[in-house]
């Protein structure tokens, strides 16, 4: 598949996704969730996924410019972006077999702040920001905002959020444990790929379970949760990674893991 609306390059094992719509601020269209949940699709030689934006935004929320059957403007056109397109690309993300990384630069409003939180590690920059923006144009947040906000940082500060819609910086992101680190701009992309390409050598099908298990955490009770832990053992245990990180314990040097 040709993409018009991102950039997808592969190498040293790291995906890099690029939002590529710079003159819109990277606002999200239907084509633009499609390609990328495309993309999810098309990664079978990294080992980690790091997702930005072009130019001065990550993603600045929903195209509401669009027109005709493929609109995210008014309530059908919302809903059947949702049901349709955003919503099974978020589920896609929450379950990929990979880390994620995703470097914020400038605004991550709307469905770009739900984008820019499934990542694992979210990287945002000092001029970056989250923003639930919904409120101001009369809206509900979406992209499975009202899941992750209140688990991430509270109910009281996600009702902040949602319901006052005033933009949350890089560095009030990192105080509030809604991002991972806020670096200085000039060094956001170089801080993010070295942590991906960190990610890139490490226990590949380990990182899978570990994905997995948090998100079955979030919602089960304790003991179905240690069930889910047993369970992605015996997975994790029976890889290559497992036996040459038993091994490399063993002769007390540096494991090299391939990802299998």
């Amino acid at each position: 598949m040709t993409y018009t609306t991102i950039n997808l390059d592969i190498a040293d094992q790291i995906a890099t996704l690029t939002l590529n719509r710079p003159e819109r601020l990277n606002a999200m269209s239907v084509e633009m969730g499609e390609e990328i949940g495309d993309a999810l699709l098309h990664l079978d030689d990294a080992r980690v996924l790091l997702i930005t934006g072009e130019g001065r935004a990550f993603c600045s929320g929903a195209d509401l410019a669009a027109r005709g059957e493929r609109s995210v403007g008014g309530g059908e056109g919302a809903y059947r972006a949702l049901t349709r397109c955003y919503n099974p690309l978020m589920l896609s993300l929450a379950k990929l077999p990979m880390p994620i990384v995703t470097a914020v630069n400038g605004p991550a409003a709307g469905i770009g702040c739900s984008l820019a939180l499934a990542g694992d590690f979210v990287i945002a920059g000092e001029s970056g920001y989250f923003l639930q923006a919904f409120v101001n144009i009369g809206l509900v947040p979406d992209g499975g905002a009202t899941w992750m906000l209140p688990r991430l940082i509270g109910k009281a500060r996600a009702t902040e959020m949602m319901m006052l819609g005033e933009k949350v910086g890089g560095a009030k992101a990192a105080e509030w444990g809604l991002a991972y680190q806020c670096v200085a701009d000039a060094e956001l992309q170089a801080v993010a790929r070295a942590l991906a390409a960190r990610l890139a050598t490490g226990p590949t099908v380990a990182y899978a379970q570990m994905r997995r298990n948090i998100l079955i955490a979030l919602e089960a009770d304790y003991g179905s949760a240690m069930q889910a832990e047993a369970e992605g053992q015996r997975i994790a245990g029976s890889s290559r990674d497992a036996m040459e990180g038993g091994m490399a314990f063993l002769q007390k040097r540096k494991a090299a893991f391939e990802g299998r």
